[in-house]
């Protein structure tokens, strides 16, 4: 039997998940010996935008009522670029960022507007999707003074056009999607060469308020849906780093306690060289409002 092991992806969507919830889980993944993958959101904080998803994406208000989205957010986030004028996020935060590397961790980008990107990537011309690519990469790199090594598109949202421009950057892997395993995505039978490392289990938002699962169990869940080898939870600063952190410390503690392995995404990726090609489709997962990239079968 093939040991378990967890990568931590840490999406970072808002300007108050950055300026407070990363903070929180630095300080929660050292108090554990856990080294996680960060992926910053760098542009605007147009949350309050979002609110258009009631009307476009069934299921998004039932969402947004099971998991208590005001008390998640607060009030000022879900009114930025709508009511209140939207915050630039990475650049009010830079040394939040650069610590995540000073502690050992990994950072990459997510983005430069998450909403935008969300709600619109599907009709976005290839320039434009460039040009979001391009704001968030220069960014980051002013701030950390590297290139990134990785993407990861908000809510696993991608096209044609966004996965040639992630090769063209030659990043090391991405992880844009949903699956059970590392590889490489084939779209419209046209193959793309950026590794794929998808999320597999669950996000906290998707099943809190489902099946009995709460913030009290929730850490349950994950141990007893661990499968052998590699399993990637997508974590969000402000959820884990805010509205549900003694969740996530007692999860880190089971798994401590059980045996777990952890690593980073990079070490996932330096581990799946028998990765392979795959088509990528379009689909949805119980709990989350919408369509987005999920690994299908293997092709060839």
């Amino acid at each position: 039997m093939r040991d378990r092991y967890v990568a931590l992806k840490i999406d970072v969507d808002t300007f108050a998940g950055t300026r407070d919830g990363v903070p929180n889980i630095l300080e929660d993944l050292e108090s554990f010996g856990v080294k996680g993958t960060f992926y910053f959101s760098m542009g605007p904080d147009n949350s309050g935008k979002a609110i258009r998803r009631i009307f476009t994406r069934p299921g998004f208000l039932k969402k947004m009522l099971r998991t208590n989205a005001p008390s998640v957010y607060g009030i000022r986030t879900m009114l930025y670029g709508t009511l209140l004028p939207p915050p630039m996020i990475a650049s009010s935060f830079p040394e939040i960022l650069r610590a995540t590397e000073l502690r050992g961790h990994e950072a990459g980008v997510h983005c430069w507007d998450h909403v935008e990107w969300h709600d619109h990537l599907q009709s976005f011309p290839k320039h434009r999707t460039a040009l979001e690519i391009g704001q968030a990469c220069s960014l980051f790199e002013d701030i950390m003074r590297h290139r990134p090594f990785s993407t990861a598109a908000p809510g696993w949202t991608v096209t044609a056009d966004s996965l040639e421009i992630q090769d063209a950057m030659e990043l090391s892997y991405c992880s844009d999607s949903r699956g059970e395993s590392p590889f490489y995505p084939v779209v419209g039978g046209r193959p793309f060469k950026t590794l794929q490392i998808p999320t597999t289990l669950p996000t906290a938002d998707e099943i809190l308020g489902e099946n009995g699962i709460n913030s009290s169990n929730i850490h349950e869940f994950y141990l007893n849906s661990l499968k052998e080898g590699l399993n990637v939870i997508t974590i969000h600063a402000e959820l884990e780093g805010n509205a549900i952190r003694p969740s996530f410390v007692r999860m880190l503690k089971l798994f401590r306690n059980a045996g777990i392995r952890f690593v980073t995404l990079s070490e996932a990726a330096s581990e799946a060289s028998g990765a392979l090609p795959c088509r990528l489709v379009t689909g949805t997962v119980p709990g989350r409002a919408g369509n987005m990239a999920i690994q299908g079968e293997i092709v060839g």
